[in-house]
């Protein structure tokens, strides 16, 4: 699927359908709180092996059980369909 950054109401629209994603600082944000940290690291090893099939990487930011999440497509300075379809499989697992 080519990329294509998403307008303001299309982001909005889209974020109203992923559970505790906001927009921070121009991309798509979600905070995570496991119980331990090996869980946190497996979230996030689920998440790596996802987001590397979409060749679409996010911003991984990690601390004891605690995972912050940010997503936005490089290329085209902003947020895009891919971060939508990225922070769905997230969602998913």
């Amino acid at each position: 699927m080519p990329k294509a950054k998403l307008t303001d109401k299309e982001i909005t629209t889209a974020i109203a359908k992923l559970p505790e994603w906001k927009v921070v600082g121009g991309k798509l944000n979600r905070a995570f709180k496991f119980d331990s940290f090996v869980d946190a690291f497996t979230f996030m090893t689920k998440v790596a092996f996802a987001a590397d099939k979409m060749e679409h990487h996010p911003e991984f930011f990690n601390v004891y059980n605690r995972v912050v999440i940010n997503l936005a497509t490089h290329d085209v300075d902003g947020i895009s369909n891919l971060d939508i379809e990225l922070a769905e499989k997230i969602n998913a697992i």
